[in-house]
């Protein structure tokens, strides 16, 4: 794949024109905190039917689950049509607002499918159809005040057995849709009595509800940039669930096991913050061929100067290079093949370097307007940064693609 099919650009078309109807007009209120991003959500969803997409696609993996059969084992060239069209809206939404691609994956990427793909039938009725169709915002909570980048091994929330209940204790923060979210994918160590060193022990994965006692949601963080993503902490104070809360109702590692099921989610999400990237930097780019054009200094517009032209070459360099392994991760899920994580890793480095890189390239070249929230790249180069710290910073992109390379 080189560039989008004549079905896949009237997509982005039509997504261009409800980013531009329903999303731009609204932007001081989204970054000013002022409006949470999930009725303009829904109205996406509703007006391209996503929303019953969802279901169907729910339908099918309840199906699937309930009879006990396997996924296919290779994906049909569908599904890398359907990998083209989930990522589309990402990268022209990304253009303005990056902090609501955000708010979305979070919900219906990790939430919604770590449930889809560790619960059970039971569970994924209960909570998964709702997050899937954005009916409820749901969150994905792993990150803790003191682990940060070793989000498994310095974890410090518990699950202590009380019966057939657990018993939960400990603090969550940095959380995406935190202080909105009705259904919270929660992970925690095993507390079993043993003497094992806590770094070792066994990580469980809870569905956690809005309102259960002793949970408490923080207002939203202020922050520097993404500021449509509502970002919290999360305090658990002797919260009692049930076993039905513990994702397939296990301590299995294919069920509520959350080793496994945390570092699945780190490849799709390292993957979608590539598509997130180009879509900054295509904008970025944009935005500074139109001023270089228009701005004049010394008689001349400043596009004229070799200087500004180097600073254009290397966006659109960038805009290919990231482009291009969007393209391939597309083309790869229509062969049915998954990025492994070192892949993914590298495709994030590349990407979060190069739109952070661009951003701040567009502040420079607009001059003392790029430093002004009226000229749009200001809060681009805000929210691009980021990237480089969510989903894995750049430092732990790098120890996993080294570690594969010194493996083979």
């Amino acid at each position: 794949m080189f560039e989008w099919s004549e079905e896949q650009l009237a997509i982005r078309d039509a997504v261009r024109r409800f980013v531009d109807e329903e999303i731009r007009p609204k932007l001081d209120d989204l970054e000013h905190g002022d409006l949470p991003p999930y009725d303009v959500l829904r109205k996406l969803y509703a007006t391209f039917g996503l929303d019953q997409l969802a279901r169907d696609s729910f339908k099918r993996q309840l199906e699937r689950k309930t009879s006990g059969a396997e996924p296919p084992a290779r994906a049909g060239r569908g599904e890398g049509s359907n990998a083209a069209m989930a990522l589309i809206p990402v990268i022209e939404m990304c253009k303005v607002t990056p902090g609501m691609v955000t708010a979305l994956g979070v919900s219906t990427g990790l939430a919604a499918g770590t449930i889809m793909k560790r619960g059970t039938p039971a569970q994924m009725e209960r909570w998964g159809l709702d997050l899937l169709t954005l009916d409820k915002i749901g969150s994905w909570a792993i990150t803790e005040p003191n682990s940060g980048s070793d989000a498994l091994g310095g974890m410090r929330t518990t699950a202590k057995r009380d019966g057939d209940a657990y018993i939960l204790n400990g603090n969550k923060t940095y959380i995406t849709n935190g202080p909105y979210a009705d259904t919270v994918v929660l992970y925690a160590k095993l507390d079993d009595g043993s003497d094992t060193d806590i770094r070792h022990r066994q990580v469980l994965t809870f569905v956690l509800d809005r309102g259960l006692e002793g949970f408490e949601q923080s207002a939203p963080f202020r922050k520097m940039g993404q500021h449509s993503s509502p970002t919290g902490e999360l305090f658990l104070t002797d919260v009692v669930v049930g076993r039905d809360r513990l994702l397939g109702e296990t301590e299995k590692e294919s069920g509520g096991g959350g080793r496994a099921s945390a570092k699945d989610n780190f490849v799709s999400e390292r993957a979608g913050t590539a598509a997130m990237a180009l879509g900054v930097i295509e904008e970025c780019l944009a935005l500074s061929i139109a001023y270089a054009k228009d701005r004049v200094l010394w008689g001349k517009p400043i596009g004229e100067f070799q200087l500004i032209q180097l600073k254009l070459a290397n966006m659109e360099v960038a805009r290919l290079n990231v482009e291009n392994l969007v393209f391939r991760h597309i083309e790869m899920s229509a062969a049915g093949r998954s990025l492994s994580l070192a892949e993914a890793s590298a495709m994030k480095l590349y990407a979060a370097q190069a739109a952070s890189a661009v951003a701040m390239d567009a502040v420079q070249l607009f001059g003392g307007n790029g430093y002004m929230a009226e000229y749009r790249v200001e809060q681009l180069a805000r929210d691009a940064k980021v990237f480089q710290i969510y989903a894995g910073t750049d430092e732990i992109q790098v120890t996993h693609i080294a570690k594969d390379l010194l493996s083979r």
